[in-house]
């Protein structure tokens, strides 16, 4: 009896150490300094997340995200669109060579006062999915 718990123990143990080492789809997980180049180009964000505090009510705030191509091929940028009327996002629309960076800025106005969090899409040729750049805060009463 005690050996067969111990071979359960040991067989639960290897299934599990074994399904630790793939991803959500079941593909296998490779780390970064075995993966060969990948052709296509590559969005590489600085930060996803802008964090403004406290702003005042009716000075608008500007945040910026650094994009870099990581990729073999050119970036282009398909759109940014901003959650909402308050936030502008603002880029070139210039294909990002690769090697090369870019600026994507978003203006929130701050016209309404309370904590806010704002989102931009970018959707890219890098991938099917856009990338969601957050910015938040908290804005105040004039002085």
């Amino acid at each position: 009896m005690k050996k067969m718990i111990m071979m359960t123990v040991s067989a639960l143990f290897i299934a599990l150490t074994q399904t630790s080492a793939q991803n959500v789809s079941g593909e296998s997980v490779v780390k970064p300094e075995n993966q060969t180049k990948v052709n296509g180009p590559v969005a590489t964000y600085d930060k996803t997340t802008y964090e403004f505090g406290d702003l005042i009510q009716g000075t608008p705030g500007i945040a910026t995200f650094t994009l870099t191509n990581d990729g073999n091929e050119p970036l282009i940028i398909a759109s940014a669109k901003a959650s909402c009327g308050c936030t502008s996002p603002s880029y070139s629309k210039d294909p990002i060579l690769p090697g090369k960076s870019i600026t994507i800025s978003v203006i929130y106005n701050a016209a309404a006062m309370g904590v806010f969090l704002k989102t931009v899409s970018v959707i890219t040729n890098a991938a099917s999915q856009p990338v969601i750049l957050q910015i938040k805060g908290k804005v105040g009463a004039k002085p």
